[in-house]
């Protein structure tokens, strides 16, 4: 497929949505219409940009721009927006350096933040977009199962729209991505990588398609797919460790591997985080079973979420491993504010290649700002939302990803420069 790239450098508020020599405008009354449901009372749209002295709290979701070139088969987000049949075709329009973000309450979500400015703005992906920022109120007396999925269609909706907005428009570049590559005993080794999606039900589930992944067995997809949208985030929990939509259409481990000539990407396998032990050996080994169909010569395990997540990890890297395929898992280690402390709830049995995507318990000192989007107060520190703060890493929004986007890392002593 092609990535048709439009970067944004530039953003406002106007009349009609449109998007023209990298600068894009947005209609305040689209936003509510493409938002608005019955379920919300209220709907507010602001702008955000990299080094503003801002703060983001309470972020759900957040999601790129996307559209499909016209004569494209399929749509974007399908399921949600286009009808739920197999995309990952064609040309797909992406207005890169821009993200919509959802952020407010819902219950079982964690408290996060982004920094927008300051030294910690480089800890989170979406420090570095504009972001528009949709902040809401529920209706009286909705239920906030309704009031998540009203958040959920209306920032794709909103998505797609902007994206439509640049079909016209001259690109800055057009990408060729290839798909999965086929068995070449010729050619360079060949990587499964296995993307665990977290399924722990309302407010803690990604969906596939427009449908939970909950219950489901691995499923293998193209890359494309994911390009245009086919995994959507529905999870809210431990949000340094949160895989948002705009990572999954932006998967770093996919974007490595086609950088590389070495090795090639041979399997791409969705799974679901069951909650009890006998599903979780069930999905793992089911998993093990796809990556040697698919003639892999190795396999990169990721995950969502926090220590019942290990154990997913760890099954799976085993089981690939007992079928003779190496297998290596992107962790967060949970080691305490010292870096003292058993970094995993549930490591590997055999399998001995992990990466550590950096420690959930870390302090981080946060900068006071001019202004905070989202939420007015950071209950966790009981403070105002633009204070000066010191706060866990695992609350500053994808900062510990296990997809693999991030700069932190774990290293023994001697090992530190």
């Amino acid at each position: 497929m092609q990535r048709i790239v439009h970067d944004v450098r530039s953003v406002e508020f106007g009349e009609q949505t449109r998007f023209e020599g990298g600068h894009l405008c947005v209609a305040r009354s689209e936003v509510t219409s493409l938002c608005s449901d019955p379920s919300l009372a209220t709907v507010r749209a602001s702008w955000v940009s990299p080094g503003e002295s801002a703060r983001i709290v309470g972020p759900l979701d957040a999601v790129e721009p996307r559209a499909k070139g016209r004569g494209s088969a399929g749509g974007v987000f399908p399921g949600f927006v286009a009808p739920a049949l197999p995309g990952g075709a064609g040309a797909t329009h992406v207005l890169r350096g821009s993200a919509v973000v959802v952020a407010g309450f819902l219950p079982r979500a964690q408290e996060a933040v982004i920094e927008m400015s300051g030294e910690a703005a480089a800890l989170s992906p979406l420090a570095a977009t504009h972001n528009l920022v949709i902040e809401f109120e529920p209706a009286p007396d909705a239920p906030w199962e309704e009031v998540e999925a009203a958040l959920r269609r209306g920032a794709l909706r909103l998505a797609a729209h902007l994206a439509d907005a640049a079909l016209d428009a001259e690109p800055d570049a057009i990408e060729e991505l290839p798909g999965l590559a086929a068995p070449d005993p010729g050619g360079p080794p060949r990587a499964a990588l296995v993307v665990n999606l977290q399924t722990q039900g309302a407010f803690k589930d990604v969906f596939v398609y427009g449908r939970s992944m909950a219950g489901a067995l691995p499923t293998l997809i193209e890359p494309g797919e994911l390009e245009d949208g086919a995994v959507v985030s529905g999870q809210y929990g431990h949000p340094g460790l949160k895989n948002p939509t705009y990572l999954h259409q932006n998967n770093p481990v996919i974007a490595a591997l086609r950088a590389r000539s070495d090795v090639a990407l041979g399997a791409l396998i969705l799974c679901p985080e069951p909650v009890d032990q006998a599903t979780k050996e069930l999905v793992s080994a089911h998993a093990a079973r796809l990556c040697r169909a698919c003639g892999v010569d190795f396999a990169i395990v990721t995950k969502e979420g926090g220590g019942n997540a290990d154990s997913d990890m760890a099954l799976k890297m085993d089981m690939i491993e007992d079928l003779g395929m190496p297998a290596v898992g992107l962790f967060a280690e949970m080691s305490g504010p010292d870096g003292t402390g058993a970094p995993l709830v549930a490591p590997p049995a055999r399998a001995t290649a992990m990466v550590s995507t950096g420690n959930y318990d870390e302090r981080i000192a946060l900068e006071r700002v001019e202004r905070a989007l989202g939420r007015e107060r950071i209950a966790l520190a009981d403070a105002d939302a633009t204070a000066a703060l010191e706060l866990p890493t695992a609350v500053i929004y994808a900062a510990l990803s296990p997809l693999g986007w991030g700069r932190l890392t774990c290293r023994e002593l001697g090992q530190c420069a």
